[in-house]
């Protein structure tokens, strides 16, 4: 008789064991001669040591099918038992990985897709371009990818905590309470592709960690991969500190909006300064999204395009009536 434990250490427990362990049943009721007990992510064995060997094989297969799809269903399991690939694990066209319950996120648009191929060729990234165009979603998307694939030990998000209407000191809660508003896209985007149990398992062990820009100081940033999203809304010292925080083994990618900048107006956009002094830096990349890669609702698009003309008619006027008043200051 021997007896053995295995740990799932990637996939998560709730999906691996499935809805009131269903899962887990199936996988006794396959394996007869062995005993099975499961508790959190360690599963032990009781067995001879060669069906013991034989569910050990199984157990991987699951697992790595488990942490790639986000899913595990009872033909799947019933399949690798037999000896034989699941159906419908054909790879998807831009694929970058699958979320939960298995939904493929992939590079949806041109812009995009140049994204995902510079990530393999440059260790810092600008995506810049509208509201809607997935800079952002698709940078959680590779960050997410590279913490599977272990290219990376940690993920870390930051987005400036920018006063857009309302003021921070009249927001209920604590400071905690307070800045979370402004960080809840980068959650939603991580919701969409990590499963609920292993996300929160990753934020309590700082393995993936959310925080406000000025959190950034003092720290270096090494094996991980780091975003800055909303960088339009910082200062060139808060930027020019976010960009020297990279360390060895790390990808960094910083998003922004031109058209979106709340600082005030006699204050530059760190972004604006960065993107100048930068460029042709080697092993940088600046990637543009445009109205044609928004993937929200089509109105938005609509949205998009209609304020940019209002802001080109805004700016000839202005021109125009600065024009009248060095002509009148002439005559």
């Amino acid at each position: 008789m021997t007896e053995k434990i295995f740990l799932l250490e990637h996939a998560d427990p709730v999906i691996f064991y499935g809805t009131n362990e269903e899962n887990l049943h199936l996988i006794k009721n396959l394996f007869p001669k062995i005993k099975i007990v499961a508790r959190g992510n360690a599963i032990k064995a009781m067995g001879e040591e060669t069906d013991i060997s034989v569910f050990g094989e199984v157990l991987n297969s699951l697992e790595s099918f488990c942490t790639k799809y986000n899913s595990l269903t009872e033909e799947v399991i019933v399949d690798y038992i037999k000896g034989k690939t699941p159906a419908g694990t054909s790879e998807v066209d831009d694929l970058i990985i699958y979320g939960v319950s298995g939904k493929p996120i992939i590079a949806r648009t041109h812009s995009q897709r140049d994204l995902v191929k510079a990530y393999d060729k440059h260790d810092l990234m600008f995506a810049i371009g509208p509201a809607g165009s997935g800079k952002t979603y698709t940078a959680i998307a590779l960050a997410v990818k590279a913490l599977k694939n272990k290219e990376v030990r940690r993920i870390i998000l930051s987005r400036p905590a920018v006063e857009a209407g309302e003021k921070l000191g009249f927001l209920p809660g604590d400071m905690k309470e307070k800045i979370d508003p402004y960080l809840q896209p980068l959650y939603d985007a991580l919701e969409d592709m990590i499963p609920v149990m292993k996300l929160k398992e990753y934020l309590e062990d700082n393995i993936i960690q959310i925080a406000p820009l000025a959190f950034m100081r003092g720290r270096t940033l090494g094996d991980a991969f780091i975003i800055l999203d909303e960088a339009q809304n910082t200062t060139t010292n808060q930027i020019k500190m976010f960009l020297t925080r990279m360390g060895m083994n790390s990808k960094m990618v910083v998003t922004g909006d031109m058209s979106q900048i709340d600082l005030p107006p006699t204050q530059r956009s760190g972004l604006v300064d960065a993107l100048g002094v930068l460029h042709g830096v080697k092993g940088i990349a600046k990637i543009e999204f445009d109205v044609k890669d928004i993937v929200r609702h089509k109105l938005v698009q609509r949205i998009v395009e209609a304020y940019d003309k209002a802001d080109v008619v805004a700016k000839e006027e202005r021109q125009r009536r600065l024009a009248e008043k060095k002509d009148a200051v002439i005559k």
